[in-house]
């Protein structure tokens, strides 16, 4: 009984983290989806959506200028979401550089986002968050895409800069999740883009609601309107690590349940029969595997009733127990986490807790639908963004 119990945890896990991978990697080699690029220079918007960003809007903006783009053709929008440090008056130091500035009330970031499309008209939106830090080719890369007609947004690859190896879970997890957008990206479409760098066609960007993972909802708008999401690995966007592990928990949570209402609003594209792979791809990426908390605390609990030889997979559930208690042990000790295995451990208990606080918020209806920023003030929290 015991050990059917374990099994059935461990198929539970592996199935978003195993087989999921497996069989999208021979998805991908065995029937890959081309896509036609070319270097054309499409006109393009670039929003960048701030709340108290002084501290980095000035090297954001300088980033964007010097990107290796013609000129004329690329717009800088800065959307200032109710910033009360001198957000607004170092973005507009660069006016006479053509960067455009919105001094909004505080209204979220949505509607900050919203609003620089609108004032904007060029063909290709492009989106990145406030702390990014884009290499100079990126945008390039990031559009040449589009000379596919069956293309109508683009994800660029985000990835975080070397630095202490409290960060090294994070570095491994979007090291990962890269192979995967490259898969599901040759398999038809990519699941979602992130904020540090994505693209859209304008004609299909949709307003995403207050409580909802903006780049999620933008980037799914458009599998939603029937053209493809693509992965760009050569369009890359460096961001730093959260700065603690406390505000990383707190983003994580936050994000977390953003993402899971995010969903909830994209339901109609679990339905295999609109979307056909992208469903199942979906309900495992972006629901299945942010509950995988559920069997990992499984083996836990199970663990103090596996006794060898009753038990023949004890050593499963007594090895998920002691890298839970290692993991939280860094988490209680951050000097622990100069170990890279101890780190990893950490982040994977850090991510399934924020999991499982995301599912618990989604289920009692909570919203989150504000933003502010960690870096800003690492202390801060309740925060969304």
């Amino acid at each position: 009984m015991i050990d059917a119990m374990i099994l059935f945890c461990l198929a539970a896990i592996a199935l978003p983290f195993v087989a999921y991978p497996a069989l999208l990697w021979l998805h991908a080699r065995m029937a890959p989806v081309e896509i036609l690029r070319d270097d054309s220079t499409p006109e393009v918007d670039l929003v960048i959506a701030a709340h108290d960003e002084a501290e980095s809007i000035a090297a954001r903006i300088e980033n964007a200028l010097t990107l290796d783009y013609p000129r004329e053709r690329l717009h800088v929008w800065i959307a200032s979401d109710g910033s009360q440090d001198d957000t607004v008056a170092i973005a507009r130091r660069y006016a006479e550089q053509g960067v455009r500035v919105l001094d909004l009330p505080r209204g979220g970031k949505a509607a900050a986002l919203v609003s620089a499309v609108e004032a904007g008209s060029a063909e290709i939106l492009a989106f990145s968050d406030a702390n990014s830090d884009w290499q100079p080719d990126a945008l390039r890369a990031l559009v040449r895409s589009f000379a596919d007609p069956a293309v109508g947004g683009v994800a660029g690859d985000q990835r975080y800069v070397e630095g202490t190896e409290e960060a090294a879970g994070e570095r491994s997890y979007w090291s990962c999740d890269r192979l995967l957008k490259r898969w599901q990206s040759r398999a038809g479409n990519a699941i979602s883009a992130t904020g540090a760098i994505h693209a859209i066609r304008r004609e299909l960007f949709e307003a995403p609601p207050a409580d909802a993972t903006d780049d999620f909802m933008i980037s799914t708008g458009v599998i939603a309107r029937g053209r493809r999401l693509v992965f760009e690995e050569d369009a890359v966007a460096l961001e730093p690590p959260a700065p603690a592990t406390g505000s990383e928990y707190r983003r994580k949570v936050r994000i977390t349940t953003r993402g899971l209402r995010a969903v909830l609003h994209r339901r109609a594209l679990l339905d295999p029969r609109r979307t056909g792979l992208y469903a199942l791809e979906l309900a495992v990426h972006k629901v299945w595997r942010r509950q995988t908390w559920l069997p990992l605390l499984g083996l836990v609990a199970l663990a103090p009733f596996a006794t060898w030889p009753e038990a023949k997979l004890a050593f499963v559930a007594w090895g998920a127990a002691a890298a839970t208690l290692i993991g939280a042990a860094g988490l209680a000790w951050p000097a622990l986490l100069r170990s890279r295995p101890i780190a990893l451990a950490s982040y994977v208990v850090m991510v399934n807790a924020a999991c499982a606080r995301a599912t618990v918020n989604v289920l009692r209806g909570e919203r989150v639908s504000r933003w502010d920023s960690e870096r800003a003030d690492p202390l801060a929290s309740g925060a969304a963004r």
